[in-house]
């Protein structure tokens, strides 16, 4: 590709850009058309979003369902291309009924850091700024009259000293009250707002002023109770329900002490919760990084969740994490199908959207340890891997079930298969 003839690429209009890619990719023109298909979103609204747009991209969106959080009833949009998560979701939370998911949340308090750098002597540093610490919230909070009249703002602040290879920084922790936003645009504005002030107190000069996207002050939690008798009426009775409680703690605690596979029990929790993040316009690369973050500030990397049997021998499931999500501002009001995702929610605060996530997360993770400590996580995963492989074959409408189950009675799955399969059933018709 000849990235000469992209100068100026910015400059131009999704139209024009989209020709030149046709160009220089020799695109098709049913290339082109799927491209051009931008859906709800629409090429305008996606232009104003990003830079050098040239398409959208689709997911599919499902619903998960069954959930009762805090006696509420839950459908959960959850936008994902990974088979068997929606599915294992919903089966979670049904089996976790009647008792359903206990959960609760902290006030939605994001941290900004300020960077000083400098500076002669950090406990002096240190005190000059705590004995200015109103100012400097005042200062903050000067920027932002609409959050300060919806009862967030910055709260307090923190200051850290870190020693590092260019020698000691301060870092000021200032703590935000975003109320039901995210809060990445609103943190930063008052760190940039505050930090001359914080030189002229240390007598140092400030380098970074952003958000910490370890926000473990705004962490959320979800609790739930698996019945041994539902976890045997899981498996079909085939295996005993003590038996599924035992299994699932095995497996638990080999994630509990190995970081290789903390590292899939934790995806596997990600799994849901980012379906739900992305469904709603947040930002799953913020939570991502927060969330792993967090599964590690011990010094040691660690699952999200936890299990244990109660008195009663079943089986106890909790998560927590940081969930930094809102319901205003950023793409959750500019993409059409998050307005309508967080409408089918129906949520009021992003205290209450944090805490479903959570739940998701818990159930998300609780099927992907039944499925693999009982009958193996590839059974539902192949079932549904072989329908999209029927449908890249080019099987239609009743094809997609006849091609994926030949696959799977024959355990020969992919594409060649499919298509040899579909060829078969073609010509019989």
């Amino acid at each position: 590709m000849d990235n000469s003839k992209l100068s100026g690429f910015y400059r131009k209009s999704p139209a024009e850009r989209l020709e030149i890619i046709r160009k220089m990719a020799k695109l098709t023109k049913e290339e082109v058309g799927i491209l051009e298909d931008t859906g709800s979103l629409g090429m305008e609204t996606a232009d104003m979003m990003i830079e050098n747009v040239v398409g959208t991209s689709e997911l599919p969106f499902g619903l998960g369902l069954h959930f009762l959080v805090n006696g509420k009833e839950y459908a959960i949009p959850m936008c994902i291309e990974e088979p068997s998560v929606v599915a294992a979701a919903s089966f979670a939370a049904k089996l976790a009924r009647p008792g359903g998911f206990e959960t609760s949340s902290d006030d939605p308090l994001m941290i900004g850091q300020i960077q000083i750098m400098g500076f002669d002597d950090f406990e002096k540093a240190k005190e000059s700024i705590l004995k200015n610490k109103e100012k400097i919230i005042s200062k903050a909070n000067g920027r932002d009259s609409v959050l300060i009249g919806l009862g967030g703002g910055a709260k307090d602040l923190e200051v850290r000293k870190i020693d590092s290879e260019l020698g000691n920084m301060i870092v000021v922790h200032l703590l935000v009250d975003v109320r039901d936003a995210m809060g990445a645009n609103a943190v930063n504005t008052m760190c940039e707002e505050v930090a001359p002030f914080l030189e002229d107190l240390t007598g140092g000069h400030v380098r970074l002023k952003i958000i910490s996207n370890l926000a473990d002050k705004r962490l959320a939690k979800a609790k739930a109770v698996w019945g041994k008798e539902a976890l045997e009426y899981s498996t079909k009775g085939l295996v005993r329900g003590e038996e599924v409680v035992d299994a699932i703690l095995e497996a638990y605690h080999l994630a509990a002490n190995d970081p290789y596979r903390c590292a899939t029990h934790n995806k596997g929790i990600m799994n849901g919760i980012d379906a739900v993040v992305i469904a709603t316009g947040n930002d799953f690369r913020a939570v991502e990084a927060g969330a792993h973050s967090y599964a590690g500030i011990s010094g040691k990397y660690t699952p999200l969740t936890k299990y244990y049997k109660n008195e009663e021998g079943d089986l106890v499931g909790e998560i927590e994490l940081p969930l930094a999500v809102g319901i205003v501002g950023g793409a959750t009001r500019t993409k059409p199908e998050a307005k309508v995702a967080l409408k089918i929610l129906g949520v009021k605060t992003s205290q209450e959207l944090a805490e479903v996530m959570a739940a998701v997360g818990l159930a998300q993770n609780f099927a992907a340890l039944r499925a693999l400590a009982t009958e193996g996580i590839q059974r539902g995963h192949m079932r549904l891997h072989a329908k999209n492989l029927a449908v890249t074959a080019g099987a239609k409408g009743n094809e997609v079930d006849q091609v994926s189950g030949r696959m799977i009675e024959e355990k020969k799955i992919s594409v060649s298969r499919a298509k040899d399969i579909l060829e078969e059933i073609r010509r019989h018709s």
